[in-house]
């Protein structure tokens, strides 16, 4: 996913300007530790840290994330350069529809956020570990009654299984970032950052600032059972939708407000779920 990914920032990045790009693959701590939980590796950041450091210390221009990987904060010497048209931020259901599943399924995810919804639905649900490269978990599929995965992985990597059920986001909250690509480089790189702005797409920009200051004003990362989704509003501005759950589902929270500024938007949805709805408290059972 990481170098298809890539291949698509290249490609805007040619047809911009013929600008030739040159891969450099990097092991992230989230990859060598493909067994163990992203909540107990220390969450967000675990797939990201040493590309980013590739790019401080020189050994790459540009770092491509999937934007749901960042954390709420851009280390420094680092700038969040662009975000690209954003792909599909839902996710998806893989081997069972929801409506379908039967009593006590067993649905494999490694996201917090995914159980705790699905929980909050499905009290009967029994949930499993679910973690490494796309094509290794389809495989693993088989093994259990469902797995949840984003449905821009699959469309991405052009995989069809068999039974997908893709979950609206009014229904199902995605992680912050869903869906869409964030590059980053040297923030005294002008040049760069020059060439870099052709790949923008303003809203889904717009969008993923939202859905990250949303993120930065609850302090967390995806070891929170937390999510948002950003989009344009019915008559103009930005529309977000903000979750806050238990690790065990049984308490769940959400809020959706309008606005036109995605720092001012985020963070006040973030501030109404934690300071008039209990979120804090939730919070605070988490850590």
């Amino acid at each position: 996913m990481a170098r298809r990914q890539t291949s698509i920032v290249a490609g805007l990045l040619a047809d911009a300007g013929g600008m030739a790009t040159e891969p450099v693959v990097v092991s992230t701590t989230g990859d060598r530790q493909a067994d163990d939980p992203i909540h107990a590796m220390g969450g967000k950041g675990v797939f990201v840290k040493e590309v980013q450091a590739a790019v401080l210390d020189g050994r790459a221009d540009i770092a491509v994330h999937s934007a749901k990987d960042l954390p709420s904060a851009t280390p420094e010497g680092l700038v969040l350069a662009a975000v690209p048209r954003r792909g599909d931020p839902r996710d998806a259901l893989v081997g069972c529809r929801l409506a379908e599943l039967p009593a006590g399924a067993t649905v494999a995810t490694g996201s917090v956020r995914r159980k705790a919804q699905l929980a909050w639905m499905r009290s009967d649900l029994v949930f499993a570990e679910l973690r490494g490269n796309i094509a290794t978990r389809l495989n693993k599929a088989a093994a259990f009654d469902a797995i949840v995965m984003a449905a821009v992985a699959l469309q991405r990597l052009g995989l069809e299984p068999d039974v997908v059920d893709v979950l609206e986001p009014d229904v199902f909250v995605p992680q912050v970032g869903q869906g869409a690509i964030a590059v980053e480089c040297r923030a005294d790189d002008r040049a760069v950052l020059e060439t870099l702005l052709a790949t923008e797409h303003g809203p889904s920009r717009r969008a993923v600032d939202t859905e990250r200051a949303f993120l930065a004003e609850l302090g967390g990362d995806c070891s929170l059972p937390a999510g948002a989704h950003a989009g344009d509003a019915p008559g103009g501005g930005l529309e977000l939708t903000g979750l806050v759950a238990s690790l065990d589902g049984r308490e769940l929270i959400r809020d959706t407000r309008r606005g036109r500024d995605p720092e001012t938007l985020g963070r006040s949805v973030a501030r109404h779920l934690l300071d008039e709805c209990g979120g804090r408290e939730l919070m605070g059972a988490v850590g």
